[in-house]
């Protein structure tokens, strides 16, 4: 393991084995399932089945599920062990409410004995490292006990004392969703709890090297994990571990970046076995690449991009992008 290890985050309809193995060629150190749910891996859905496939490239590598009842959990669990993943992960973390609104991810935060039930009936069921993601608590209001101890640091406690092998916090609330700014100050006090023991991942507002570093240093966390930040931008993971190790960080041309997206393109229509839904599939990546970025009238471009069904468009869209404004993304990269 590196110094720094630098985590893909898992999420859903993301992290499908097209994009992680991008990312881990441009060096995460760990790549992570999209979440998969332990009733459908139970019944033995055929989609869910397929996100249990894994490529011995992507390793190390953990499949991610998630539910409501220990038993179900625990069935899941020794299902998923035999797709022989480097790590089960559970979450507790999923703020959606088709899923925290269930009962399930970031729903348990309001039931933590229920949540501890299930780690320990996953932890006893499988002989593969069980990890946990979570957030800081469901609210602002419970994000401390009667006695002031923050929520999560008494949390990741008891998580530890179920037996997982690490835990990767998320740093806002349930109620947060995904806005305003993480607080990494509540992932700091658990890191530096006495009582724990096990490695602490941070993960929320990791997009660019500086603010990693910011993260391992002050925060003193084993692992960051890294997610929104990489959609169309794969090769995050190796600017930050250039950053990381005072390393220059290599120049990359709009083209050289257009030809990596047009890879996962291709990616994404051979695991999803269809152009257009390949295609479709890869589009989020186009909204939010930084490529894209803050070019001049540019609007008229996205929307055909984004409309775009078959290959051959999307390319050719791609190319018209690189030679209207590849000049003038080297001059706002200076």
């Amino acid at each position: 393991m590196t110094k720094y290890p630098l985590y893909l985050a898992p999420m859903e309809d993301v992290t499908d084995p097209a994009f992680r193995l991008l990312c881990k060629r441009f060096g995460a150190d760990r790549v992570y399932t999209e979440f998969v749910n332990a009733d459908a891996i139970v019944r033995d859905v055929a989609s869910t089945m397929r996100k249990l496939r894994i490529n011995d490239a992507e390793r190390p590598v953990a499949i991610q599920i998630y539910g409501r009842e220990p038993e179900s959990m625990a069935d899941a669990a020794r299902i998923v062990e035999q797709a022989h993943p480097d790590i089960i992960d559970i979450n507790f973390g999923c703020p959606v409410k088709k899923v925290a609104g269930k009962g399930a991810g970031a729903g348990l935060l309001r039931d933590v004995p229920k949540m501890l039930a299930i780690t320990r009936a996953v932890v006893d069921a499988v002989h593969t490292p069980v990890t946990v993601k979570t957030r800081l608590g469901w609210d602002e209001s419970l994000l401390r006990l009667p006695d002031g101890t923050p929520f999560i640091v008494d949390l990741a406690q008891r998580l530890q004392d179920c037996g997982i092998s690490e835990i990767a916090i998320h740093g806002r609330t349930r109620a947060q969703m995904y806005k305003g700014d993480a607080d990494w100050t509540l992932i700091g006090e658990v890191k530096h709890n006495p009582n724990i023991h096990i490695p602490v991942i941070g993960n929320g507002d990791i997009t660019d090297p500086v603010r990693a570093r910011q993260c391992f240093d002050q925060y003193g966390v084993d692992a960051v994990m890294i997610g929104r930040a990489t959609f169309g931008c794969p090769w995050i993971f190796e600017d930050i571990r250039c950053y990381l190790e005072g390393r220059e960080l290599p120049r990359r041309s709009m083209s050289w970046c257009m030809d990596v997206l047009k890879e996962h393109v291709e990616r994404s229509i051979e695991w999803v076995g269809d152009e257009r839904k390949g295609i479709v599939h890869s589009r989020r990546h186009f909204a939010a690449s930084p490529i894209l970025k803050g070019l001049p009238d540019f609007r008229q471009t996205r929307i055909s991009l984004l409309r775009a069904e078959t290959k051959a468009e999307v390319f050719a869209i791609m190319d018209q992008i690189v030679d209207e404004y590849g000049a003038l993304y080297e001059q706002l990269k200076k």
